[in-house]
């Protein structure tokens, strides 16, 4: 049997990879050399986490990580063990060695990080305060409106309003799409409009249109989570590249197109998620003149876009689009419906009839109903109404946001101060527990937020946590916070008292 102090797991605190991705490492590594062979009994996670100096949850993620790998079992009331030796073969066949020319591609998941999905979960518990989703909150829908559309709907249009829509779209909705576009600078046809199941289906819709299996997809480093999730679904190469305050590095990207003549470039310039960093027009031109020099496609996600409470409006990526080389998707998940799920892909002819091959083949059509009380919105104007309402009253909860972390972070944190989107990107003080380690207690302490790690595309972000302040009203903005930094402070607090004597 093995004891807790016999485990050596050399941990680098410093380093951005996080805690529990180094334990998963050296543990997995050990059992494949042999060094921990199959049954070996491992130590309790509280013991384990007390003698490393961690945070239990590090452990607990670890643990469960490497159990859904298959490489340890867990029995009620007895432990945890190693399932397989993996110096005698046993290991899957389908994972190749470190060394394999296609190894970035074949080991990396195929689903997002099971263990940092279970952290979210846990952040709906009752009574936590979450700042981890990614929607507005419910009192930024048109309810009244809604409900008015949709009876109307039903009236003029019966049963017609529940059959199969065309493929492309309600055609009144596509028009009316047509036109919302137009006044952000976008000019194009009805034709060039696809309604889809919102963002996310449009985004992976362009994704399965224009890439194959093992095909590069470049994108910001951090970014969305939703296209690491669809890119590692669909089995593509993803590569992040990082970003300054202006967006995604131009010099480093360029550079990368070189080497590797990626096919498409997946970017967010306003309002980017998790950063809410805004690109400039002077990059955004550049942008643009890079992936023309290079023939490389930009898929441009817009759907923080018109979230904006202060500042200069800067146009699309489509709008300075005169090559055709930008599609662009947005749609009126994030403004205020998520659950509705309208979204649109707009782009030229050759590459809208491949991705309508691939909407036809995924669900036939989006909800006619939905496409139709959505066009009944626009054409009464209620979304647009609704949209400078809420966009007041975000920078109403930014604004609270941006005090209370003054008031309540521990010393060292640094934020940015958004002008417009959903998030706050907050960077915790590097002395001190990092944001996974942290979730745990701050969970404890009834809040939630969404850890920065998983928004990149390799290790990195290990102190940031990503917070949607447009979530809650001020006062529960405050209390949030509040929380998170007694959260933080517990926590820094038992490291200095282990520090002082340290259990190793």
């Amino acid at each position: 049997m093995l004891n807790a102090t016999n485990l050596n797991v050399p941990l680098d605190r410093e380093g951005e990879e996080p805690i529990y991705r180094q334990l998963i490492r050296h543990i997995r590594m050990q059992i494949e050399s042999g060094t921990l062979p199959a049954g070996t009994r491992l130590p309790a996670s509280r013991d384990l986490a007390r003698q490393l100096n961690v945070s239990r949850i590090s452990v607990v993620n670890a643990y469960a990580e490497l159990r859904s790998e298959g490489f340890l079992s867990a029995h009620a009331g007895r432990g945890t063990f190693v399932a397989r030796d993996g110096s005698n073969g046993s290991a899957p066949q389908d994972k190749p060695s470190s060394n394999s020319s296609n190894a970035r591609v074949n080991e990396a998941p195929t689903t997002p990080d099971r263990s940092l999905r279970e952290m979210m979960r846990m952040s709906r518990k009752p009574g936590v305060l979450s700042l981890a989703q990614g929607a507005p909150p419910p009192e930024f829908f048109p309810m009244h409106g809604l409900r008015e559309a949709l009876n109307a709907v039903l009236d003029r249009d019966g049963a017609k309003a529940l059959m199969y829509e065309m493929t492309e779209g309600y055609g009144p909705l596509r028009h009316a799409v047509r036109d919302y576009v137009s006044a952000l600078g976008i000019q194009c046809s009805t034709d060039s409009v696809l309604i889809t199941g919102g963002t996310q289906q449009a985004l992976d819709m362009v994704i399965q249109a224009l890439l194959s299996e093992n095909d590069i997809l470049v994108t910001e480093n951090p970014t969305y989570l939703g296209m690491i999730d669809i890119a590692r679904t669909r089995r593509v190469q993803l590569q992040g590249i990082p970003m300054d305050e202006d967006g995604i590095r131009l010099d480093m990207l360029e550079n990368f197109i070189i080497d590797h003549a990626p096919k498409l470039l997946y970017v967010m310039p306003t309002f980017h998620n998790p950063t809410s960093h805004v690109m400039p027009l002077h990059r955004r031109r550049q942008l643009l003149n890079l992936a023309n020099d290079y023939h490389v496609t930009i898929l441009e996600d817009g759907v923080y876009h018109e979230l904006r409470f202060e500042g200069e409006n800067i146009p699309p990526l489509k709008a300075l689009d005169d090559t055709g080389i930008v599609i662009h998707t947005s749609g009126f998940t994030k403004m205020m419906l998520p659950g509705i799920r309208i979204g649109y892909v707009i782009c030229d002819s050759g590459q809208y009839e491949r991705i309508v091959r691939v909407k036809q083949a995924a669900d036939i059509s989006t909800p006619t109903l939905n496409q139709r009380a959505i066009h009944m919105l626009l054409e009464r104007g209620i979304l647009a109404q609704q949209l400078e309402r809420n966009n007041r009253e975000l920078k109403r909860r930014r604004n609270a946001a941006l005090e209370a972390a003054e008031k309540y972070f521990p010393p060292g944190t640094r934020w940015n101060t958004p002008e417009g989107g959903l998030y706050l990107w907050i960077e915790l003080p590097k002395m001190g527990p990092n944001a996974a380690e942290l979730y745990f207690t701050a969970l404890e302490m009834g809040v939630s937020y969404a850890i920065g790690s998983v928004f990149y595309t390799n290790v990195g972000g290990s102190h940031r946590i990503r917070v949607n302040y447009g979530a809650h009203k001020p006062a529960d903005i405050e209390e949030a916070f509040k929380r998170l930094g007694r959260a933080w402070r517990e926590l820094a607090a038992d490291y200095a008292e282990m520090e002082k004597s340290p259990l190793l």
